[in-house]
C-alpha cells in the first residue's frame, strides 16, 4: 500500500507539505489531495496513498474524491450568480417565483433565508430513498409542502442535506437546469468538478473508506497528536459529549438532518448518489480544481466583488439548532466557529465549507488564499479531526 506523497510544493510553502506528510505517516490518511493557491499561483499540489483501499489503486494526480458538503459552497455561488443578474431578490420572499414553498406558515421565507440556514426545513420529515433523491422537483416539492421546524428567519439550524433542494431550486427555477449543469456550463467548464458525475468519473474517483484503529493511531482521523494549540472546541469534553449524543440520537435534529436521504448501499460510493449529484453533498473534485474554485472566487472571476462580499457577511450565528454547537453562515458559506476551525490569521477574512469525513473548501479575500483539502478516509469531527485545521495553520503561517 503507498503512502509516499507526491506531486508540487513551492519552497515557501514547505510547512503544509511537512503537516501532509505526517498526516500520512501517523497514520492518519487512506488517500488525500491537497492544492493551495496564493493569488494566482498554484503554490501546493500535492496528493499520496491510495484510491480504494480495496484494490489498492492508488492516488494520482487526476483522482477525483467525493467532498461531502463542501458542495453547498459550490451550489449557493451558482444561486448568486443568479441573483447578481437580475434573476431574483436574495431579500425577497420566495414565494414569488416559488408559490407552493409558503405552505404550512413559511410564507414569509426569502432567498436568503434558505441560503443561511434560516428556512426551518433541516431535515426531511419522511424518509427519501437514493433513487428517490434523483428528482430534484420531487424533492423540491416535499420541502415546499413541509411544515417548518421553526419560523423562517427566527434562527438557524445546518441543513445538512435539505439545503441542496432549497438553494438548488433557486437554480432550477430561474436557469432552467439542475446545478450540476448550471455550473459546469456557467464556471466549471473545463475543471474536474462534478455535481452530477458521469460513469467513467465515478470509476477513477476515490473510494470512501471508513475509519478503524491502527497501532499507534486512530484512522478515525484524529491519530496521535500535540493539542497544546488545538482550537477550544476540540479540548472542550462538553461540546464533544453534546456533538457525539446529538449524532447517535435518532430523534435529534442532528440525526434527522444528516441521515435523510439515505445513500443505501455503499454509502457514498453509490454511483446512484454520485450520478445523481445531490446539490447538498454530491461534489466530486479533484483537489486543484476545488482550490481553483475558490481562486477564482476570491479574484472576482465567478461572482463581483460586491456580491461574495455580501455573500460572506456574516448572516447568522451562535449555536445551531442541528449541530448543537455554535455555527456562523453568510449565504452559503461558512465563517469561522466551532464548526470551521481556522487560525488567528483567518478569523475576519476566511470563508468556505466543510465537509463530513474532513474535507474542507477555503477562500481569504484579503489574503488572496484558496485551499482544498479531500480525503477519502472518513475522519470523525466528534473527536477532534484536526488533519484539514492542520493543513490551514501551515497555509497561513507560510504566507507571512
Amino acid at each position: 500500500m503507498s503512502t509516499s506523497v507526491q506531486g508540487h510544493c513551492d519552497p515557501a510553502f514547505a510547512a503544509v507539505r511537512e503537516v501532509f506528510e505526517r498526516n500520512f505517516a501517523e497514520g492518519r490518511e487512506l488517500g488525500a489531495a491537497v492544492a493551495v493557491f496564493a493569488g494566482d499561483r498554484k503554490v501546493v499540489d500535492l496528493w499520496g496513498g491510495v484510491a480504494d483501499r480495496r484494490t489498492g489503486r492508488e492516488w494520482l494526480p487526476d483522482t477525483p474524491c467525493f467532498g461531502f458538503s463542501c458542495t453547498k459552497a459550490v451550489t449557493a455561488t451558482a444561486a448568486l450568480l443568479l441573483a447578481e443578474r437580475g434573476a431574483y431578490e436574495v431579500d425577497g420572499p420566495v414565494t414569488d417565483w416559488w408559490p407552493e414553498s409558503g405552505a404550512g406558515g413559511k410564507e414569509g421565507a426569502t432567498a436568503a433565508h434558505l441560503l443561511s440556514h434560516q428556512a426551518g426545513l433541516p431535515a426531511f420529515a419522511d424518509p427519501v430513498s437514493a433513487e428517490e433523491a434523483a428528482d430534484p422537483a420531487a424533492l423540491a416539492a416535499r420541502l415546499a409542502a413541509q411544515k417548518p421546524e421553526w419560523t423562517p428567519g427566527e434562527a438557524h439550524g445546518y441543513h445538512a442535506l435539505t439545503y441542496g433542494w432549497l438553494a438548488g431550486e433557486i437554480v432550477r427555477r430561474h436557469a432552467g437546469r439542475p446545478v450540476g449543469a448550471f455550473v459546469q456550463d456557467e464556471f466549471g467548464r473545463g475543471a474536474d468538478l462534478w455535481i452530477g458525475a458521469p460513469d467513467e468519473v465515478i470509476e477513477r474517483a476515490a473510494k470512501l473508506s471508513a475509519g478503524r484503529r491502527v497501532q499507534g493511531s486512530d484512522l478515525s482521523g484524529r491519530g496521535v497528536q500535540d493539542e497544546a494549540d488545538s482550537p477550544k472546541v476540540v479540548e472542550d469534553g462538553d461540546v464533544l459529549a453534546r456533538l457525539a449524543g446529538a449524532f447517535t440520537d435518532p430523534q435529534s435534529p442532528m440525526n434527522r438532518a444528516v441521515n435523510n436521504p439515505h445513500p443505501g448501499k455503499g454509502g457514498f460510493n453509490n454511483p446512484v448518489v454520485l450520478r445523481a449529484g445531490w446539490p447538498s453533498a454530491g461534489m466530486i473534485a479533484t483537489a486543484p480544481a476545488f482550490a481553483g474554485f475558490y481562486r477564482d472566487l476570491v479574484a472576482g472571476r465567478i461572482l463581483r466583488p460586491e456580491t461574495l462580499r455580501d455573500a460572506i457577511r456574516p448572516r447568522v450565528g451562535g449555536p445551531d439548532r442541528t449541530m448543537v454547537v455554535d455555527s456562523a453562515f453568510g449565504l452559503g458559506f461558512m465563517r469561522p466557529a466551532q464548526i470551521f476551525f481556522t487560525p488567528a490569521a483567518g478569523l475576519d477574512t476566511a470563508f468556505g465549507h466543510t465537509g463530513a469525513g474532513g474535507s474542507i473548501g477555503l477562500g481569504d479575500t484579503e489574503a488572496g488564499l484558496a485551499l482544498a483539502y479531500l480525503p477519502n478516509l472518513m475522519g470523525d469531527q466528534l473527536s477532534g479531526d484536526l488533519r484539514a485545521y492542520r493543513l490551514i495553520e501551515a497555509a497561513y503561517a507560510s504566507l507571512s
